[in-house]
């Protein structure tokens, strides 16, 4: 028979221009959610309410190795796990520093995506280095035998443009003439699991607004549109520019708020500037079954 024992959470809510999580530190004591606790607590009526959960916890002996003062994962509203996250990442470096659970300004991170840098700036504001993009179709993962920059894609009888890359995680991006009348919810759905993209992918929605400046929504795998995206302003902006229809910096507005983006071209790294908030901090109480 089994019985349910109780579990306290200690969280605390936070959001990168709207990008909401809860992020858990399990530094001292480890932490394992199930996919079915995590979509519980993801549920905005019955739950906390996230697009992510995020957890801290220490390196893995891999990552020591390669000098990481952390490990972060990752999961989605649906449990999920994922590579990466750009507005997680910032509301990682505000959190270790909120708990004091680091003095360093640059703190070098473990991810499944590999190391990321992220830095704390004035102003509340976090830069990380989102590293370098992955453009090999094989990489992405993209089922494609062309490494062109633009490429198309067969969705319901219409051939889209799109320029698939990884920041850490699959992107495919479009360039709309208006992101307000985009049918992101329908065709994002569609992109999110598209064959092509055997990992499924974040589907990014850019208009162009002059050289340095774009406006962005994402439909991302596993949580829907969300108000900001961080790779996926990273993923845009490298496309925009790859494209030859926007130059570094860019200035990346979602519906959340504005992201920074500076990348000099191929082979090397993005930087994502903005900012960290936390909302409140709780705990919950979660039912954990065991046998007799």
């Amino acid at each position: 028979m089994e019985e349910p024992n109780i579990m306290r959470l200690r969280f605390t809510k936070m959001h990168g221009l709207g990008n909401d999580f809860i992020v858990i530190d399990a530094t001292r004591i480890p932490i394992s959610l199930s996919p079915a606790q995590i979509h519980a607590l993801a549920d905005r009526h019955f739950g906390i309410g996230f697009d992510q959960l995020l957890v801290v916890e220490p390196p893995t002996p891999a990552g020591l190795a390669l000098g990481a003062d952390f490990r972060y994962r990752i999961f989605n509203a649906d449990g999920g796990e994922v590579e990466q996250c750009g507005n997680g990442a910032r509301c990682f470096v505000r959190f270790v520093h909120d708990k004091k659970l680091t003095g360093k300004r640059e703190i070098r991170v473990e991810t499944l995506a590999g190391i990321i840098t992220p830095r704390m700036g004035e102003e509340g504001l976090v830069t990380v280095n989102m590293g370098v993009p992955i453009l090999e179709p094989a990489k992405i993962p993209f089922n494609s035998t062309s490494d062109a920059i633009v490429q198309p894609l067969e969705i319901d009888g219409t051939v889209l443009a799109i320029t698939a890359l990884s920041m850490g995680n699959p992107h495919a991006v479009q360039v709309v003439a208006n992101i307000d009348t985009a049918p992101v919810s329908e065709l994002g759905a569609k992109l999110e699991s598209h064959p092509a993209f055997p990992a499924r992918v974040n589907a990014g929605f850019a208009q162009v607004v002059d050289e340095h400046h774009i406006r962005l929504r994402v439909f991302e795998r596993g949580a829907g549109e969300t108000l900001a995206c961080g790779t996926g302003a990273c993923a845009a902006a490298v496309t925009v520019i790859l494209r030859q229809l926007a130059s570094s910096p860019v200035r990346v507005d979602t519906r959340g708020g504005r992201l920074d983006i500076a990348w000099a071209g191929l082979g090397k790294p993005v930087l994502m500037t903005g900012p960290a908030e936390t909302v409140f901090e709780g705990e919950i109480d979660l039912a954990v079954h065991t046998s007799d």
